[in-house]
């Protein structure tokens, strides 16, 4: 059989009825090789959880969930899908029940997270998947997608809120530099959700129930200039069409641009709400800017990350807004990982070196004193006796979402109470400690057990 191109959308632009097939290879060949084995029907329970934070990382903001839940909802085969996997050859040798499989099968399973928004650390599952073998399986890669790019976005935009204080705007500004135009929606998301205060991305605004955020670019100064004849004159022209407009002042001179603009509004001239810095000693520029026009808001953007938010800060600069995109949407990958867990109420784990896994179903209890964080407990989900709050909350039940949808202003305001609770040397920047998790006796007893076991460890 040959491979024929064409059944599905060719322009590699996903529609959510093909996204159960946005998964790899190796998912939909170990579906069918557990089909032929007889095993699909198995109860599976897979963790996703991170190994290690990021180098610089003290903690992690879980973030994606929303997405990964409305994916287990749809997710389904078509018969166009079935035919487009057909076509490749690739699977003409497994059984005939493996397309009967796919063709009746939607997720059944349940769904245990933490909600977003919540801090977590190393080995501390985001969310567990207990469902038929083969569902829990395929839905491997589009989870990790999710949640992983998410919750990297939403902890360097907790990371940014910290460090430049609540009274500080924070803006997304992304799009352009995020890896895909469904990243830029996913990253401003993630980034709303942990903080900030706008996008610039006006599909994901209008989406997420928000109001775009914007300046201008050096284009339509330049533009503008050429046709009007000056740059006060094209300050003028967008003013006509947007009054409250923040007015990019460094395309020329941004000491005499502000010079200008200062006699204008001490005059009486001009109303000017906002004006923006996109390059230069912005410490410098904003103390100039901030003397000449001290009752308009600047705003700062170019290559900010949150290394710089501090670096300006405690320089002085005088900057009411951040602008941020590179360093937000892109950096130092989230490397979750998705593991089996438990077999048909068998505890497995993995024991290869650097990549040790622990057995069973598991919940983290988290502890507080004074409203800070205390202590983590990693336990068995079947543990009632340990101390601390159970992070890990029942979001779905036989593939139906059984919690309402969360808005964004909850998932804010969460991120911002788990990012207070932290000790303050994990929230620093520079050589963050995170908090110390310490393993139930239960469940370190039956690490021990399982690890007697080689048929119930994988290397």
């Amino acid at each position: 059989m040959t491979y024929h191109p064409g059944i599905l959308n060719q322009e590699l632009i996903p529609r959510a009825e093909d996204y159960s097939l946005l998964t790899d290879l190796y998912q939909l060949t170990m579906a069918a090789c557990y089909t032929g084995e007889g095993i699909e029907q198995r109860t599976a329970s897979f963790e996703l959880f991170v190994r290690k934070l990021p180098e610089g990382f003290g903690y992690l903001i879980a973030m994606g969930l929303a997405q990964a839940l409305e994916y287990l909802e749809k997710f389904r085969f078509t018969p166009a899908h079935i035919e487009a996997l057909q076509s490749t050859g690739i699977f003409a040798h497994v059984p005939k029940q493996f397309w009967s499989l796919l063709e009746s099968g939607n997720f059944s399973g349940d769904v245990w997270a933490v909600p977003e928004g919540t801090a977590v650390f190393a080995n501390q599952p985001l969310l567990r998947v207990e469902a038929p073998l083969w569902q829990a399986q395929l839905v491997e890669t589009y989870l990790l997608n999710t949640l992983n790019y998410q919750t990297l976005i939403a902890t360097r935009a907790a990371r940014m809120r910290d460090v430049a204080g609540e009274k500080a705007n924070l803006l997304e500004f992304g799009t352009r530099r995020a890896f895909s135009p469904q990243a830029s929606l996913w990253a401003a998301r993630a980034a709303l959700a942990a903080g900030f205060d706008a996008t610039s991305n006006v599909l994901a605004a209008l989406q997420l129930g928000e109001k775009p955020s914007g300046t201008m670019a050096h284009a339509l100064v330049m533009a503008l200039t050429a046709t009007e004849g000056s740059e006060d004159q094209a300050f003028a022209a967008f003013q006509q069409y947007f009054p409250n407009a923040t007015l990019l002042i460094d395309t020329y001179d941004t000491i005499a641009a502000a010079e200008r603009l200062a006699l204008k509004v001490n005059s009486g001239k001009m109303k000017l709400r906002g004006v923006r810095l996109d390059s230069g000693d912005l410490v410098t520029l904003s103390k100039k800017v901030r003397s000449l026009l001290p009752d308009v808001s600047i705003v700062a953007s170019g290559d900010l990350d949150e290394q710089e938010i501090l670096s300006l800060k405690n320089a002085g600069a005088e900057i009411d807004s951040y602008g941020v995109g590179t360093q937000l949407v892109t950096g130092k990958p989230v490397n979750g990982v998705y593991k089996l867990v438990e077999s048909d109420s068998i505890p497995v784990m993995k024991e290869s070196s650097g990549k040790m896994t622990y057995p069973g179903r598991k919940q983290v209890f988290r502890s507080f004193v004074e409203g800070k964080l205390k202590t983590d407990c990693l336990g068995l989900a079947d543990e009632n006796h340990l101390e601390g709050l159970p992070l890990l909350q029942l979001f779905m039940h036989k593939g139906k979402q059984i919690q309402p949808p969360e808005t964004l202003a909850t998932i804010r305001q969460r991120t911002t109470a788990s990012v207070a609770s932290l000790p303050q040397q994990t929230r620093q920047l520079e050589n963050p400690i995170p908090v110390t998790m310490i393993i139930s006796d239960k469940l370190h007893k039956l690490t021990e057990e399982t690890k007697k076991k080689p048929a119930l460890v994988s290397s």
